[in-house]
């Protein structure tokens, strides 16, 4: 079946920072028109501001959507009472008080082997079970009052429709009760974190309708942010997306469920039926934004300072987890700067800075190929920290291969809104889209500077 041109769909990307909202039309995904509101700063939040933000970035567009679709941040635990309202402050992806609790599960589920058999993960901080049990143990008279536990998307999707809550299997598989071998929630693992059962969402397939609003209005099950973003740049098996955002996230789509004993990647469901192997880190464009604090710069004049450095920056190398590291697991790390000297320029700092970041996303990538036994066919740069030149420029030193940056967009949206038309016209794969514009970018490989990070690393 055929989409009319006339109809238009909305896709929201509820990220950690803001809800942007991308009003698309559903036969070929070219923009109509946007909104956006901003979310609260901080890893403890109140999720009734996403409601909020949704209204104000949603206005004037909802109305003309004949389907909409929500891609959200992973993770974030939503604890409602028997009345639906939050018991807790929304604990989100990066805030990492959980720690603790995250090694105690893996425990008590048979070491990080049988943890990831289980749920196809080996769970750390970011994971909601680990936040339920957090608060299990630290808050266990607010812990005693959850009813339902819901995902940030999930909690938006609601507050469309009014309805009973979904989910799909993208966002479940980043819960810590969910076996993504499988293809089920495990409410017995729910059970173990937080010490008592809860009413879980149904989840809903993403070509599916989800729901509908008394005024005719389709919503489409929504994904993790990851997941929605795959779906927008239509990622195929072999390219892996490097995205360097709040977070830095190197994902790719695999066709099989992945399994890592070791933790470092994720065995994350996709949003067209596959699986999305993921790697993420704490740390990522917030490194650039530190360094341009501290030299007083703007981020062009950052740019241009480090492209005028030499690769190796004479010998300095950052190791940049300023905020704890998920990848590799460290959540009370710090960074550390080694190989300073008098010589040390403006342009040498810069430069380190850019490498730190670069070498921290290079060795997710290379955790993915480990862990799915593919090299890339390509990799895409992508998030405003992909839009720095001289992240651009010396990514493919550092990564030894071509990296291709496709065009600014919304691909979290856009993603969403390509998931609410599929949901709109049905069919066994999603609609096809017209490729996004991209610039590829070489450079001679710098394997030392690959080299001076893994020592530094390696020796912390």
């Amino acid at each position: 079946m055929a989409t009319p041109s006339s109809e238009l769909v909305l896709g929201i990307d509820s990220s950690t920072q803001s809800t942007k909202a991308v009003l698309m039309d559903a036969s070929d995904g070219s923009i109509v028109d946007r909104g956006t509101a901003p979310h609260p700063p901080g890893t403890a939040v109140d999720p009734r501001a996403w409601l909020t933000a949704f209204d104000q970035a949603s206005a004037g567009l909802l109305e003309q959507a004949a389907a909409v679709a929500v891609g959200g941040q992973q993770h974030g635990m939503v604890a409602l009472d028997d009345h639906d309202s939050p018991v807790f402050d929304a604990l989100l992806w990066n805030d990492t008080r959980s720690a603790s609790a995250a090694d105690a599960l893996i425990d008590e589920m048979g070491g990080p082997a049988a943890c990831a058999g289980a749920v196809g993960s080996v769970l750390v901080a970011s994971f909601t079970s680990t936040k339920l049990r957090w608060l299990r143990d630290h808050e266990p008279a607010v812990a005693a009052q959850v009813r339902r536990v819901l995902l940030p998307h999930d909690y938006v999707s609601r507050h469309i429709t009014g309805g009973d809550p979904f989910t799909d299997r993208s966002d479940a598989s980043g819960t810590g009760y969910f076996s993504t071998p499988a293809d089920q929630w495990r409410p017995d693992l729910l059970e173990m974190a937080l010490g008592h059962s809860v009413v879980l969402p149904r989840i809903v397939a993403s070509d599916e309708v989800a729901d509908a609003t008394s005024s005719g209005l389709v919503v489409g099950a929504g994904s993790g942010d990851n997941a929605a973003a795959a779906l927008g740049l239509d990622l195929q098996p072999g390219d892996v997306v490097v995205s360097i955002g709040t977070s830095g996230v190197a994902s790719t789509i695999s066709t099989v469920p992945v399994t890592d004993p070791t933790g470092h990647v994720t065995g994350f469901a996709d949003a067209t039926g596959h699986f999305l192997p993921l790697v993420a880190t704490i740390n990522a464009a917030r490194i650039l934004q530190l360094q341009a604090t501290l030299l007083g710069v703007d981020h062009d004049e950052l740019a241009r300072l480090a492209l005028a450095a030499s690769p190796g920056a004479h010998g300095l190398t950052v190791l940049p987890y300023y905020d704890g590291e998920r990848t590799p697991n460290r959540p009370d790390a710090t960074g550390t700067w080694a190989g300073m000297s008098t010589a040390t320029t403006r342009e040498d700092v810069a430069r380190a800075a850019v490498e730190a970041l670069l070498c921290s996303l290079a060795d997710a990538v290379d955790h993915l190929t480990v862990a799915t036994g593919q090299s890339p066919a390509r990799i895409l740069l992508l998030g405003g920290g992909a839009q720095n030149p001289a992240v651009q420029r010396i990514a493919p030193a550092v990564f030894g291969r071509p990296v291709t940056v496709p065009a600014p967009g919304e691909y979290v949206a856009r993603g969403a809104a390509r998931q609410a038309a599929w949901a709109l016209v049905g069919g066994a794969t999603p609609p096809p889209w017209p490729r996004v514009d991209s610039t590829t970018f070489e450079a001679e490989p710098t394997p030392d500077v690959r080299a001076a990070y893994r020592r530094l690393r390696d020796q912390l």
